[in-house]
């Protein structure tokens, strides 16, 4: 039995890997939980699986959390108790799922106890990726890929040496607009960009999937994780999502990893790694999936790839700025303060206004880099609706 800590139960992929959890009782054992404010979910995820410890990061939803469950679940409050909790001496798998920046300092928190962490915070490698890899040097620390298209390459990739690779390609949906013409962005609304064509997340995630961002973050943080240059690291529109991802190899060979567009199939490979487990969820079945199709990316109506590549061959603060200032056009966006075709733009614009030499060397240059992109790129939201 594996015990488990899971950073952003609440979220999407938190409560997809409770259901795993659930559907196998006799492998999995939840010690902790964690949510930053959804106290009512996590008070119920808190009764069903009865952790040793829940956190709720914002402060005043401690009283109410702490009297909805039991006396023996011991309930903290803040970033310092997360941060705990992912080090935690008596987990041995850390699934960080928290969206965003603000799932960087757990997870460093964790691999720097050591621990294996099933990240799905994609942000953290976007981020910290030097910062981890130097941590993961120097502990006796691991990370198992949850995102659909990095478990893909991290399986076809087990028993093959990276020499042999010639590039890895990674696959997008499109999302919803894949066909809408570019004039018509600016009409675009959070209602319709929320609605993603194949699969099922969270608001913020399904945004950045609608601009192409989502992609472009994927491959900065394939960038980190098997260590392949940018130059080798390519992506093509998947409109059926069944094709998870590619690897050619230097003999022209392409492996793939097929399958539907479930969430809970990557979470279980995580969980259960190096094992497979028995999952009681739809099979594809290709006499039935239809033909499988392949595009070119649009980067003129699609530019965030573009940006996303630039700031990540560039290095040092360059993907801290390019994370905070999306976070900033994103929620802009889903608050009707700025129009869907401004998002690229607002990017841009603060990267092209921020000096972002050098390189981090601690989570606090990081969080201080954030802090600057994010104060101009807020700045930049009221300039730009005023044009």
């Amino acid at each position: 039995m594996k015990t488990l800590v899971v950073l952003g139960s609440t979220g999407s992929v938190g409560r997809q890997t409770l259901e795993v959890v659930e559907a196998f009782p006799e492998r999995f054992r939840v010690l902790g939980l964690s949510a930053a404010s959804n106290w009512e979910l996590l008070a119920e995820q808190a009764r069903r699986f009865r952790p040793r410890v829940v956190v709720i990061q914002q402060e005043d939803l401690y009283p109410p959390l702490r009297e909805a469950l039991p006396r023996e679940i011991e309930v903290r409050v803040g970033d310092r108790a997360l941060r705990e909790l992912a080090a935690h001496p008596e987990a041995e798998l850390v699934v960080s799922a928290i969206v965003g920046l603000a799932g960087l300092p757990p997870t460093l928190e964790a691999l720097s106890a050591g621990k294996t962490v099933a990240l799905a915070n994609k942000e953290a490698l976007v981020t910290g990726g030097e910062l981890i890899l130097r941590i993961l040097r120097e502990r006796k620390a691991r990370i198992l890929p949850v995102d659909s298209e990095h478990s893909a390459l991290f399986q076809v990739l087990k028993g093959h040496r990276r020499r042999e690779v010639r590039r890895l390609i990674l696959t997008a949906s499109g999302g919803p607009f894949r066909k809408r013409p570019a004039e018509s962005f600016a009409r675009i609304t959070p209602e319709e960009a929320l609605k993603h064509p194949r699969w099922r997340m969270g608001a913020k995630i399904t945004v950045d999937s609608a601009t192409l961002m989502n992609k472009g973050l994927e491959v900065i943080e394939a960038h980190y994780l098997f260590g392949i240059p940018y130059s080798r690291i390519e992506v093509l529109i998947h409109p059926e999502s069944i094709v998870h991802s590619l690897v050619e190899f230097r003999d022209g060979s392409l492996l793939a990893q097929l399958a539907l567009p479930d969430m809970r199939l990557p979470i279980a490979y995580a969980l259960s790694y190096p094992e497979r487990l028995p999952l009681p969820y739809p099979r594809l079945d290709l006499t039935r999936s239809g033909p499988l199709t392949f595009e070119t990316p649009d980067l003129e109506k699609f530019p965030c790839l573009a940006l996303a590549y630039e700031a990540g061959k560039s290095g040092g603060f360059w993907p801290v700025a390019l994370n905070a200032a999306n976070e900033v056009a994103v929620e802009a966006f889903l608050s009707r303060r700025l129009g869907f075709h401004l998002i690229p733009v607002l990017i841009q614009e603060t990267l092209s206004r921020l000096s972002s030499s050098g390189k981090p060397g601690n989570l606090e240059e990081i969080l201080a880099a954030d802090r600057r992109a994010r104060e101009l790129a807020y700045s930049l939201v009221e300039e730009l609706c005023l044009r």
